[in-house]
């Protein structure tokens, strides 16, 4: 099995699941979707549940939150002390059990996961969310006992800003949290994601101080927890693809959606642009006419005979249907990419990856900027050299 983990929302994903990634280790699954899902799923994967309590960040805004979500949570008996910010400073311990309990149970009722993910709330700036966390993760080791769950038990560990990984006292106080929530929940495994990170933006912070951090990040934590332990890093772009190359996490995860970032569960998230994968340089950008106009010109410059020319005419031929849809054509790209390098040695992954990106670089030098959409990144070389230099 590939070491890839999809994170699966829709039916559309279960779709492209079956297609592309069906030999990936496990697929993850959020329980307030997975009535959408859970009959279109392939059986050979393992299944990974997350009870989706994470969304409970977005309640400092509740206008923001869903309908949908609101009734997601509002079932759980002990859910006004999990939205309630004084009370996750001092949480009552027996109501923490009692939503934990009922969260546990929830997810068990409709399949029996392999694996699940210990409830949660996403990291702040301070160390407000601290106790409740460790609240969360004991009473989760206790209903995994009381119930005689025979699956693995995962961590999320969700950053909702570059500030509380950026400086080393900061990553510090995060890991020490986190071996403590490990410990407490006697976790199987742990999950890191930025969720505020798009790693493909191009904004000049990435290369030097967002990318370096989540690194070093990584870095500590896999020298604080077992090598043994389950570790995920993402969905991102490249961010997990280089973690999992320097051998940082085993396993990297992929979104199937228009978004390869994590948000959040409970959002009134605007319908997403189409985006198509440009492979020989590594990235995606905005399906547009304008980006029509700008592969044309694309292939007036690269030689007929180079593969970059043959990848960006196949785009280009099949442009109208992927302006309707190119989901699938990123999907496929991706794998495909993932599978290139899981065929070398992991010694080498790092280096070939480097080589990937380096070459996506010097390509990308050569070809006029992208369409405004695109904003910083418009640079069509910017994407792949932030990443490049990040590798080794």
């Amino acid at each position: 099995m590939a070491d890839h983990i999809p994170f699966i929302y829709s039916s559309k994903d279960c779709t492209i699941l079956r297609k592309t990634y069906s030999d990936s280790l496990a697929v993850r699954l959020s329980l307030d979707t997975l009535s959408k899902v859970i009959s279109h799923l392939p059986t050979g994967p393992l299944r990974w549940l997350d009870p989706a309590i994470d969304g409970i960040h977005r309640w400092k805004n509740v206008s923001s939150v869903s309908d949908a979500y609101k009734i997601h949570i509002e079932r759980f008996a002990g859910h006004e002390q999990l939205t309630d910010p004084a009370s996750q400073k001092a949480p009552n311990k027996d109501i923490v059990r009692q939503f934990v309990n009922a969260v546990l149970d929830e997810c068990t009722k409709t399949i029996q996961p392999d694996w699940l993910s210990v409830p949660q709330l996403p990291s702040v700036s301070d160390s407000s969310r601290n106790r409740i966390n460790r609240c969360l993760a004991a009473a989760a080791s206790e209903w995994k006992s009381a119930k005689r769950f025979a699956g693995k038990l995962i961590l999320p560990v969700i950053i909702t800003h570059i500030k509380q990984i950026q400086q080393k006292a900061d990553r510090n106080k995060r890991v020490e949290l986190l071996t403590s929530c490990c410990e407490l929940a006697k976790a199987d495994g742990y999950w890191i994601v930025d969720c505020s990170l798009k790693d493909q933006e191009g904004a000049k912070p990435l290369e030097n101080v967002r990318f370096p951090a989540l690194i070093n990040f990584h870095q500590e934590v896999s020298e604080a927890i077992s090598k043994d332990a389950i570790s995920v890093a993402g969905p991102y772009w490249g961010m997990n693809l280089i973690l999992w190359a320097r051998g940082l996490v085993r396993h990297p995860a992929v979104n199937l959606g228009k978004s390869y970032q994590y948000h959040l569960p409970g959002g009134k998230l605007p319908a997403g642009s189409e985006r198509v994968a440009l492979p020989p340089i590594k990235r995606w950008a905005v399906a547009s006419p304008q980006l029509e106009t700008w592969l044309g010109d694309v292939l007036k410059r690269i030689p007929k005979g180079d593969d970059a020319h043959s990848q960006f005419s196949e785009i280009l031929h099949n442009f109208s249907h992927l302006m309707q849809d190119s989901r699938e054509q990123v999907a496929s790209f991706y794998k495909s990419w993932f599978d290139k390098l899981a065929s070398v040695p992991e010694p080498g992954r790092s280096l070939a990856l480097f080589q990937d990106f380096s070459s996506a670089y010097v390509l990308g030098k050569g070809l006029r900027d992208l369409p405004a959409r695109e904003g910083s990144g418009r640079k069509p070389s910017r994407v792949a050299k932030q990443f490049m230099v990040n590798c080794l």
